[in-house]
């Protein structure tokens, strides 16, 4: 199971992308962490927390609530603003000001809040499907997990035009397209078909508790593919990649639809 931008399309929507709160922030980035030493990493957190706490504020000040020097708070400032974690804009002066340019203030981006555990969006996604599980039953569920993964179904398929019929075309071409879409994805050809690999669930905390988001998302990749498939395992099963796999030999149904097996052995 993949994201949620993947069930409605774009981040967030009904089933947001899901991030893991954290206890406290940890906005550096992979980038920043390997220049970094422990410390240097500790006062970029400090400094996220004010920033978090306070919103725009500006080098001084922040250099003063840590007890840095300006020379000092600058080299954070720079590092986080080239690792995507802060930005810098003019601070907004009520009233008449002084001679010069007004001070900069530094506010935390999106990403960066987000990696703090401000949008605890798999809570929210979760207690949304409960309320939806207790007012419609199972089938509002289901229902609700086959609308969201629609616009996805669209999007790939218009991405596979040029695929040709051979599931293994389309599966490669269904890889590239998901892969486009954020899921980092891949399909390989084995002894008895073929796979697709699927490498992010950002949403597996749900789908957990509702498997109806893999299974929606299991019909729509034997559609896309024009086979059978059949997932041997997800994530948020605690496997470590959702893999899916398409058998050598279509296995069709007397109506001549694609059949998708899910794993229920969990």
């Amino acid at each position: 199971m993949k994201n949620a931008a993947g069930l409605s399309g774009h981040q967030p929507t009904a089933v947001p992308a899901l991030g893991v709160p954290v206890s406290a922030p940890a906005v550096a980035t992979s980038a920043g962490l390997a220049g970094s030493s422990a410390a240097e990493i500790s006062t970029r957190d400090r400094v996220t927390q004010l920033l978090l706490e306070q919103g725009a504020t500006t080098a001084a000040q922040l250099g003063a609530a840590l007890g840095l020097s300006p020379a000092a708070i600058r080299r954070h400032l720079d590092a986080m603003l080239a690792d995507g974690d802060v930005y810098a804009r003019e601070q907004t002066v009520r009233g008449s000001r002084g001679r010069g340019r007004p001070a900069k203030v530094f506010l935390l981006t999106e990403a960066a809040r987000v990696r703090c555990g401000t949008h605890h969006y798999d809570n929210m996604a979760t207690a949304a499907l409960r309320w939806i599980a207790r007012s419609g039953g199972p089938e509002a569920v289901e229902a609700f997990a086959t609308e969201q993964v629609a616009a996805l179904e669209s999007r790939c398929r218009t991405a596979m035009e040029d695929a040709g019929d051979d599931p293994m075309a389309r599966a490669e071409a269904l890889a590239a397209a998901l892969t486009a879409e954020g899921y980092a994805a891949n399909a390989t050809t084995i002894a008895s078909g073929g796979q697709l690999c699927q490498h992010h669930c950002p949403v597996a905390h749900v789908a957990a508790e509702f498997p109806q988001l893999c299974e929606a998302e299991t019909a729509v990749i034997s559609r896309l593919v024009g086979t059978h498939v059949q997932r041997l395992a997800t994530i948020a099963h605690g496997d470590g990649v959702c893999t899916t796999h398409i058998p050598t030999q279509p296995a069709r149904a007397q109506s001549g639809n694609p059949v998708t097996t899910v794993r229920t052995d969990r």
